[in-house]
């Protein structure tokens, strides 16, 4: 391998490495051909640590001077929707989208009837789109995705009670 070709290769990394920061993913894999037995297979990754969740509370309210420390309100931490009834989650890591292609028509919408196994939304995984079904006939009370984000498996997408 020439000098020439290996710093071809390192800037190559280095790019990467950048494409990985730019676009916050966390691994990029690349198998360059250059002729006949003689191939770059690159692999870079990155490991994000997840900083804990943080818990909101509910602020005191103000209270009088001579009121007593049980009177003040408890902490309340704020819901998570994944856990509430109802709820589908992203069955893998991909993007959203709401309707079938731009320009056209949601799939459902706040308060739309929903009956078992209808498409809800489009999770595009590897250039793939998989429709996600209707886990249960009900009213779709929450959406809790924006059309073109970004979500990971398990992922709360909407609540359909």
């Amino acid at each position: 391998m020439t000098s020439k070709s290996q710093d071809a290769d390192v800037a190559f990394i280095e790019a990467l490495a950048e494409l990985l920061r730019a676009n916050d993913l966390t691994e990029v894999e690349v198998m360059r051909e250059y002729g006949d037995n003689d191939s770059l297979n690159v692999r870079v990754s990155r490991q994000i640590m997840a900083a804990p969740a943080p818990v909101a509370y509910a602020a005191p309210a103000a209270a009088p001077a001579a009121a007593p420390a049980a009177a003040l309100p408890e902490a309340t931490p704020v819901e998570d929707p994944a856990q509430l009834p109802g709820a589908v989650t992203s069955p893998m890591v991909g993007t959203v989208y709401l309707a079938s292609e731009p320009g056209a028509p949601d799939f459902v919408s706040v308060g739309d009837q929903v009956s078992e196994g209808q498409t809800l939304l489009i999770v595009e995984a590897m250039k793939t789109m998989n429709q996600i079904p209707a886990p249960k006939a009900g009213t779709v009370k929450r959406i809790l995705v924006e059309n073109g984000a970004a979500v990971e498996f398990g992922a709360p997408l909407m609540i359909i009670e």
